[in-house]
């Protein structure tokens, strides 16, 4: 909606307009995407309604302002992982005997966090105003994790002083919260870089939606 002369929609506006999206405001009548039309589908045969969870309801405007306002440019590659994998097969001995499962996700955020530290653009934000880059000197890494109740990014604070034990105990510490719906606001807030794997599907690469106002994310198929 403008607030110049006649209606006229001023930088101000959509500077306005862009920011509630990102805190997770819902699109309005100044948004330029054509509305979904309303289908009656009970029409064409038995329905089954369901209300929405509340993590639904709070990850879907958010997921969509993400894709709207981040530039989603990805980039597919391969990784031969046989010599991490036989690494991993040699510790997951010991890992069992303290009751760790070790994961390949762990090693995963382990290689992330050395990308990170060669590639500090990639752990920062852009400033509200679009004028700076806030460089981030720790290393708290998200991960997405599907429950039945929605989709939640759990975050490892201090991932980059953690070893592979550490770090799968703790990613298997907050998938239980996240399953159980028992994880708390502050342990889902303040990641700087996000890690979505898709490995135990399947499938040969994807898309994930950057985890804003985070400018970067990391999927991994099988």
């Amino acid at each position: 909606k403008g607030s110049g002369s006649k209606d006229r929609i001023l930088h101000d506006d959509v500077k306005a307009f862009v920011k509630s999206i990102l805190q997770g405001g819902a699109a309005t009548g100044g948004a330029a995407l054509p509305a979904v039309p309303e289908v009656d589908f009970a029409k064409f045969g038995d329905v089954d309604i369901k209300p929405l969870t509340r993590i639904q309801k709070i990850s879907g405007p958010r997921l969509q302002a993400s894709w709207i306002n981040l530039p989603h440019v990805t980039q597919h590659d391969l990784a031969d992982i046989t010599e991490l994998e036989a690494r991993r097969q040699e510790l997951k001995g010991p890992a069992k005997e303290r009751g760790i499962g070790l994961t390949p996700l762990a090693f995963i955020m382990k290689a992330s966090i050395a990308a990170l530290k060669e590639f500090p653009k990639v752990n920062a934000s852009l400033s509200s105003d679009g004028e700076s880059l806030v460089y981030k000197q720790y290393y708290h890494l998200g991960f997405a994790a599907d429950t039945e109740n929605g989709l939640v990014v759990p975050v490892i604070r201090d991932a980059d002083r953690m070893d592979v034990y550490e770090l799968a105990t703790a990613l298997a510490e907050l998938s239980l919260g996240a399953r159980e719906g028992k994880l708390k606001a502050n342990q889902m807030q303040g990641a700087s870089f996000t890690v979505s794997s898709l490995g135990g599907i399947g499938g040969t690469a994807f898309t994930p939606i950057v985890n804003a106002p985070e400018v970067a994310i990391l999927g991994v198929s099988r």
